[in-house]
């Protein structure tokens, strides 16, 4: 296999899981393992950290459709918001099927999404809680 020059990234720390109970799971994660709540968008999202990673809990009526696995993407950490650009280019070039572009979040996160070849959801992100430990 060649070797190929790709941008670094730091590690996959980013889980994204729907939920049907999300009060239930919220309180597993936070009062069984510690977890604390970096951010809660709305009723429906809440985003977790334990200092080193990020999981993202997302509230669904249904589990089990196309559209509403359990597990809702994983994640790639990236230590400069420059870097999600890159990756996303880099990604795109190599013919990787893109989910969407490249944007910026409400919490100052920049991501985008991609599949992989069986059709997991990657995301490439630069969350700043994250990256800022990785440097």
């Amino acid at each position: 296999m060649s070797r190929l020059k790709r941008p670094q990234h730091a590690g996959m720390r980013h889980v994204a899981l729907n939920e049907l109970d999300l009060p239930l799971v919220e309180q597993f994660y936070v009062n069984l393992l510690g977890f604390e709540v970096e951010w809660r968008p709305d009723p429906n999202n809440v985003y977790l950290c334990s200092g080193v990673d990020n999981l993202a809990l997302h509230k669904v009526d249904d589990i089990g459709t196309k559209n509403a696995q359990v597990l809702a993407h994983t994640g790639i950490i990236v230590d400069q918001i420059e870097q999600v650009d890159e990756w996303y280019d880099f990604l795109l070039e190599n013919h990787v099927k893109m989910a969407n572009q490249a944007k910026t979040h409400r919490d100052g996160a920049r991501s985008f999404y991609c599949y992989d070849p069986e059709g997991t959801v990657v995301q490439v992100i630069f969350h700043p809680p994250l990256s800022s430990k990785s440097s």
